[in-house]
């Protein structure tokens, strides 16, 4: 009987004579479909197969007589299928009916292999006994792989078809509704399989190479069906688990996890532009509209994702260290798309809410699972940390999420993230508190900006917002509250760091926790802490970021020491010292008890004028002006301490009006130890305004007037400023106005056009203050000289903006100028790790034989506080004064006129 005449005849029979027939024609039919090339053959044997003499073999049988046999010349001929397609598919169009016809006949046959695949598996569900994977071995891979092909193409076929879509679309929409049935059926077969600890190699193996193939599925069908996608991700997840410990070792669970990761983010990246769409529809009834609805479906994907995610954790938990670096990532991807971060997208807040909370919560305990796994915490603490600007915020946040939670956890995982990397072997990382700081000074835009997170609720009070360094704050004080005593060096060492690096907000944050520290450590710990602080003031070399970091901790933690204690420090670091005047000229006196502030004021005054009579007495030398100036740093402490004791008020002005007559214009432009004096006898006389005399204050202009302000420092011409502000607090005697106000005016024209805009915002804070409370009003319009000073001055004081700066334009600005201080923070830092070398000192020592080109210096310097003392003496003189001099006046002047003339006599005999 031929090939053809057999299936003619089989396909007349009935039930029972197939049933009686099997052992004889199954095995022709087998090997007529193993040696058919012909697409059409092969289909209509194995669907003779599969429908009349499957349901008549034993299940015991199906393996060895059929499946083995049969089904992987299936998967080879429905690769054919598929390549065929693709070669064919570019003559596609309605004009070509053969191509179509052609391809419609070869998706017509993907179809019923689909449908007989479909048959295979329904006729082994149907026995009331279990199978087994032995017994079925070449089923479920022929299935997935033909699963796959399937799904593949499908996700394709917009590309493929391209417009000519339509011409097969029915047939491909029957081609993923059969795959779709198919899967569903190989999966609801599978999960009543049942393995044993005893199972063979063969079944384990076959068994993990059905979740790896449904793995690759689900990275094909992401985006075909969400329904499905989920289906295939819970038996994945179903059947690892419930055959756990006989696969656990076996599964790719490096590759499981990264899925996961991929889908949850793709998810979660979906939901939202699904939401953006919403906001952009702009419509009333949000609930009605098709984009709402595919919303709430890929929402809760994402809620999926995520949940799937802690229960696969939670299991293979000791096979996930290599996955730490996608988890980790992954949390700074999802906090990156969701507020306060400034990458993410508007949307709806009732939208933007509820993804939140269907993500960040199942998130929350992913992270608890993670907690104890070191290889999360080398990557979460990597010194050499390189993220995207994008997502430094994720990371802070991320890092502040994990301090709520590190308390919960037992102290293994506390020494883990507390301690920092301990030996050499270890892959490196830092303590939580080092990262925290790192982190915190890596999001200057978001500090900038600011942005907004939820504040801790207290006494039942509502949540508010809070900024970024409070919400930061925060949770570090509570962390140091609840740290056990062992982990305390590590937190010091790391605020030590913070308050030593360059980034000033980053040494506040350090500043205020230590304070927290202070305050909630014993009287006895801060004591400890103040004296390591001034100790290492005394030992930074010259000013800079670290002296003024420190000395703001220092100012900090003084309010914060008992009264015994205090003195206990004054007396370790003695005012009267010169080597300890560097700690005191840091300090607020009023962060002193009384007794102990009034010693401290006395020990300094009496320090400067010490120090002013050692200049004096050695020739006004310029070599000695660092200590004169380290103890006016101090006078300048004492002075802004109100109230000031009449003793120290007298005692001050007693100096500062000696250096005042001493203080010449041409010296100072080229000294800058003459500039630092210059800078803190201005600070000292605009906090002494009221009580300066009137040939003080000519003296302060003469020399203000005569310098280059273009060319000074800054400090200097902010200190300037500062003076002229305080200038409007007195009124100038009627006999010295026209030596001062003149020179006021000009002073405040030419900082007002200062081409630095730091000094010219620092001018135009000056005027308003002076313009406020003057009596002076001429003063006033005679310093606007031009009309872009006037126009300049007028926008500031009514507050006005002249250009409303986009928002986006505000945040890219805002992000180079962040990045511009963050260059400027890592050049001070490169110096200071720099060799210090010793400045040169600007003239030789007093014990030095003097030099012949100091002469000009000496004449230039004693003439001009010659000539100062005789202006303000004629001020004192003038017709406008009501009361007339003592006659012992009278009497000296013709002395001083004779010493003048035999000064000139001898001078020109000289020359």
């Amino acid at each position: 009987m031929s090939q053809a005449t057999l299936l003619e005849e089989v396909v007349q029979w009935s039930p029972e004579t197939c049933r009686q027939e099997v052992r004889v024609v199954l095995p022709k039919l087998v090997s007529m479909h193993h040696n058919t090339d012909s697409w059409e053959e092969h289909i209509n044997v194995f669907r003779i197969i599969v429908d009349m003499f499957l349901p008549h073999l034993p299940l015991a049988e199906l393996e060895e007589e059929c499946f083995s046999k049969v089904l992987p010349k299936v998967v080879l001929m429905f690769t054919g299928f598929v390549e065929e397609t693709s070669k064919q598919i570019g003559g596609l169009s309605s004009q070509n009916a053969e191509i179509q016809a052609f391809l419609r006949s070869i998706l017509q046959m993907m179809v019923q292999t689909l449908e007989t695949l479909s048959g295979c598996v329904r006729h082994v569900c149907s026995f009331e006994e279990a199978a087994s994977l032995d017994s079925i071995r070449s089923l479920p891979t022929c299935v997935l792989q033909v699963l796959k092909d399937t799904f593949q193409h499908c996700k394709e076929s917009e590309v493929m078809y391209s417009g000519r879509l339509s011409l097969v679309g029915d047939l491909l929409q029957c081609l993923f509704k059969e795959a779709y049935s198919l899967q569903k059926g190989l999966m609801e077969l599978l999960e009543k399989i049942n393995l044993e600890n005893s199972a063979s190699r063969e079944e384990i193996s076959d068994l993990v190479t059905v979740i790896h193939s449904l793995l690759d599925i689900c990275s094909v069908i992401s985006t075909l069906d969400i329904a499905l996608h989920a289906n295939t991700w819970k038996f994945i997840i179903k059947q690892s688990v419930k055959h756990q410990a006989v696969v656990e070792e076996h599964l790719r669970h490096t590759d499981i996890a990264s899925s996961l990761c991929e889908g949850l983010l793709t998810s979660v990246c979906s939901s939202l532009e699904l939401a953006e769409q919403v906001q952009q529809t702009g419509l009333q009834e949000v609930v009605q509209c098709a984009e709402y609805k595919l919303f709430q479906k890929t929402m809760k994907m994402s809620r999926f994702f995520a949940n799937t995610l802690v229960h696969y954790i939670k299991e293979f938990k000791p096979f996930l260290s290599k996955s730490c670096t996608h988890f980790y990532q992954l949390c700074l991807q999802v906090l990156s798309k969701f507020p306060p971060s400034l990458t993410a997208p508007s949307v709806p807040p009732g939208l933007g809410e509820e993804l939140r909370t269907a993500v960040l919560v199942p998130m929350d305990a992913v992270l608890t699972q993670l907690l104890p796994m070191r290889p999360f915490a080398e990557c979460v603490l990597t010194p050499t940390r390189n993220c995207s600007p994008e997502l430094a915020l994720p990371h802070c946040l991320l890092l502040v999420d994990v301090l709520g939670k590190l308390f919960s956890q037992p102290e293994d995982t506390l020494r883990l993230w507390c301690d920092g990397s301990q030996f050499s072997e270890e892959t490196p990382r830092l303590s939580i508190f080092e990262a925290m700081f790192l982190s915190f000074r890596s999001c200057p835009l978001e500090q900038a900006m600011p942005v907004r997170l939820p504040g801790v609720m207290l006494h039942g009070q509502a949540q508010v917002k809070v900024s970024l360094h409070q919400h930061v704050c925060v949770h570090l004080c509570g962390c140091v509250a609840a740290l056990p005593a062992q982990h305390f060096p590590p937190l010091e060492r790391a605020l030590l760091g913070a308050v030593l690096q360059s980034d000033t907000q980053t040494a506040l944050l350090a500043t205020d926790v230590w304070c927290f520290l202070a305050r909630y450590g014993t009287a006895e710990l801060c004591l400890h802490h103040v004296i390591l602080i001034a100790h290492l003031i005394k030992s930074c070399p010259n000013e800079g970021y670290r002296l003024t970091h420190l000395g703001l901790l220092l100012r900090r933690l003084l309010f914060l020491m008992t009264p015994d204690h205090q003195m206990e420090f004054v007396k370790c670091f003695a005012p009267s010292e010169e080597d300890n005047l560097c700690v005191w000229r840091l300090i607020l006196l009023r962060s002193l008890c009384s007794e102990v502030r009034l010693h401290v004021e006395r020990e300094v005054l009496s320090r400067a004028r010490a120090a002013l009579d050692a200049w004096q007495g050695s020739g006004y030398r310029l070599g000695s002006m660092n200590t004169l100036n380290k103890a006016l740093g101090c006078v300048l402490v004492v002075v802004r301490g109100e109230p000031l004791q009449a003793e120290c008020l007298a005692s001050s002005l007693k100096v500062i009006h000696h250096l005042w007559s001493l203080m010449c214009a041409n010296q100072v432009q080229v000294h800058p130890s003459l500039q630092g004096t210059l800078r803190l006898l201005l600070s000292i006389s605009a906090t002494l305004i009221k009580n300066i005399e009137p040939h003080a204050i000519i003296q302060a202009f003469s020399c203000l007037s005569g310098l280059h302000l273009q060319q000074c420092p800054d400090d200097l011409v902010l200190a300037a400023l500062e003076f002229l502000a305080s200038m409007g607090k007195v009124f100038v005697p009627s006999h010295i106005q026209s030596q001062v106000l003149p020179r006021l005016s000009s002073l405040f024209s030419t900082l007002l056009a200062h081409e630095s805009w730091l000094i010219s915002q620092h001018a135009l804070e000056a005027f308003a203050i002076f313009a406020e409370v003057t009596n002076h009003e001429e003063v006033i319009s005679q310093s606007l000289t031009s009309e872009e000073t006037k126009n300049k001055v007028v926008n500031f004081l009514s507050k006005t903006i002249s250009v409303q700066e986009a928002e986006k334009a505000r945040v890219e600005r805002m992000r180079v100028e962040a990045s511009t201080i963050e260059r400027h923070s890592e050049r001070l830092e490169t110096e200071q790790k720099m060799p210090v070398q010793t400045p040169a000192v600007e003239e030789p020592l007093a014990k030095r034989a003097r030099q012949e080109s100091s002469k000009d210096e000496e004449y230039e310097r004693y003439l001009q506080a010659a000539e100062s003392a005789l202006k303000a003496l004629q001020a004192i003189d003038a017709p406008s004064t009501a009361s007339s001099p003592p006659q012992w006046v009278t009497a000296r002047l013709p002395a001083l006129q004779t010493l003048i003339s035999q000064i000139s006599t001898s001078t020109t005999n000289k020359l």
